[in-house]
């Protein structure tokens, strides 16, 4: 940057944040002149002072009713990805209402995980994909047989699938053994047998057998229950369906940097309160955007602040970030009024309306704007 572009930046420094100036001498091209920057820098500038709130505004409010109004017209449906019928999004209005309770199971939990090259490429990525896939003992079963007079269950596996899987049989057994107590287990080329240990009476015990055998984690992460590699630009990317950021983060071949999950309260486990409230952002606007509707992201951003001010993510809902209200009447007035006020009568509580709501609620006018202006009436 030359050295008259750099003054007349410099010039800039009181009225413009330095981060965006930063953000203009990064992005100039060299060969601009100092007109042409005046004139970028001025139109910054103009932006800068409309994007400004004035004291005393009510960004609450305004934020409500910004996400509030386009927010009704949302749809209520779930996306499909073709032809995988267990790959489900919720999308829409649930979505929204899922992120903003901050809920700590969500119905279709997914992750887009990014490799590092040259792992990004087509055969690796169905490679990887395979590996992380979460197999279950009771996906490689082709048939159950049990023998009640000798107390015995023969389990059949596909010798197909176990080969796709690249899984041996062998092991296979030797992984069972580990988990399964108070059987002697018996396998051969494709079959496996379990001999009870215990008295001939004890028939619940093979049937507890087979439905324990089938949920034992055989390969895989725990919790990736499909994976669907799809190609994102020039790479390939694996969408999951379940997710397990901590362990996937542990993978060499895994880019760190790009790799997310739509769990909030997962991200907030694993990358901590800063990540969980980008998460809270990014998912919000990914949902907005998909529906076609145009919210700006400070309204978005506040949000996210409120719920992650007290480095935990709390909902907006009467357990998360409304209990922390200090008045009253405003805890009153959003869910379950009859318990606040009796809570706060015991407890001797005293409202000092300095909010909205609770002055709207005793009518009384509300204490917002500076009180500069004055109001002149010609009286008669």
């Amino acid at each position: 940057m030359r050295k008259e572009q750099e003054e007349l930046l410099q010039e800039y420094e009181g009225q413009l944040p330095l981060s965006v100036l930063e953000e203009i001498s990064s992005n100039i091209p060299s060969s601009i002149t100092k007109t042409q920057l005046q004139k970028i820098i001025e139109k910054v500038k103009e932006a800068y002072q409309i994007s400004k709130i004035n004291p005393g505004e009510c960004v609450g409010l305004v934020s409500a009713e910004s996400i509030g109004e386009p927010g009704t017209q949302m749809t209520l449906n779930t996306f499909h990805f073709a032809g995988v019928s267990e790959m489900n999004v919720t999308t829409g209005l649930p979505r929204i209402i899922e992120i903003f309770d901050a809920q700590k199971s969500i119905k279709t939990p997914l992750m887009e995980i990014f490799l590092k090259p040259p792992h990004n490429q087509l055969e690796q990525i169905k490679k990887f994909a395979a590996m992380i896939k979460e197999t279950q003992f009771g996906e490689l079963v082709s048939e159950y047989a049990l023998n009640i007079f000798d107390q015995k269950l023969k389990i059949v596996l596909n010798k197909v699938l176990c080969e796709e899987y690249s899984i041996d049989i062998k092991e296979l057994a030797k992984l069972v053994r580990a988990k399964i107590k108070g059987f002697n287990v018996q396998g051969t080329d494709d079959t496996l047998e379990f001999i009870s240990k215990g008295k001939p009476e004890e028939i619940k015990q093979l049937y507890d057998l087979k439905e324990k055998i089938r949920t034992i984690k055989v390969k895989g992460i725990k919790g990736i229950m499909q994976v669907l590699p799809v190609k994102r630009d020039e790479e390939y990317i694996v969408l999951t369906s379940g997710t397990n950021l901590k362990e996937i983060l542990e993978l060499p071949e895994v880019d760190t940097q790009r790799t997310i999950s739509n769990d909030i309260n997962e991200i907030h486990e694993v990358l901590g309160i800063e990540a969980a409230r980008q998460a809270i952002i990014d998912e919000v606007y990914r949902v907005i955007e998909a529906q076609g509707l145009n919210i700006d992201i400070r309204h978005i951003m506040l949000v996210a602040d409120v719920m992650c001010t007290n480095g935990e993510v709390k909902g907006v809902t009467r357990y998360g970030v409304v209990s922390e209200k200090a008045s009253v009447l405003a805890r009153a007035s959003f869910e379950t009024p009859v318990k606040h006020l009796i809570n706060a009568a015991l407890e001797g509580e005293i409202d000092y309306l300095t909010s909205v709501v609770e002055n709207v609620m005793i009518n009384q006018p509300v204490p917002l704007g500076t009180g500069l202006p004055g109001l002149i009436i010609k009286m008669k």
